[in-house]
């Protein structure tokens, strides 16, 4: 929440939590937004089924069909209406092209002011790499890593403007926001 109010969110945005898994993130974006204006992916159904039964302080505030089931970033059935989007801790779980093929589709989003995403970050060709808490990442196997040449490539190839953020996020992974060229 704290990285989404930093990013401006308001009530009256419109939010894709995407990878949202058990609504983590959604048992507090769901109260603070306007009624129906909260939207969540995961390639697991189930999950967000059970997070909005009980994670949620009120169920009846999240209608079961803002719960989308998506393994592939298409965003099937999601409003055009997003105004932000966030994949926390999503990526650091999937190979490196399912960052640009998470991007590219957000292209279709007329209202979207940013994408922020968390990603473990190595040197050009480093194999398993010790992150600052201890966690060893790699290029091959989760938990994934990226360099910052490739996520800004991916960003820019995905038509947004890269920006690293400088907050620091619990097992060192990195905050990235990707907006669209008009919101630099």
């Amino acid at each position: 929440m704290a990285a989404l109010q930093a990013e401006g969110m308001t009530p009256d945005d419109h939010l894709l939590d995407i990878g949202c898994g058990s609504l983590r993130l959604g048992h507090m974006a769901v109260p603070f937004l306007k009624p129906s204006h909260y939207w969540g992916t995961d390639a697991s159904l189930a999950l967000m089924r059970h997070g909005r039964l009980t994670e949620l302080p009120d169920p009846a505030a999240l209608p079961e069909d803002h719960l989308i089931e998506d393994a592939v970033f298409a965003y099937p059935g999601i409003p055009d209406r997003i105004t932000l989007a966030i994949a926390f801790g999503v990526f650091t779980h999937l190979p490196a092209p399912m960052l640009g093929a998470a991007l590219l589709n957000l292209r279709r989003f007329p209202n979207l002011r940013a994408c922020l995403f968390t990603v473990f970050l190595a040197p050009e060709g480093a194999a398993a790499t010790r992150q600052p808490d201890g966690v060893v990442t790699h290029p091959d196997r989760p938990p994934y890593h990226l360099t910052e040449s490739f996520v800004e490539a991916a960003i820019r190839a995905a038509g947004f403007i890269p920006a690293r953020k400088p907050t620091l996020l619990p097992r060192g992974q990195v905050l990235w926001t990707a907006s669209p060229p008009q919101i630099p």
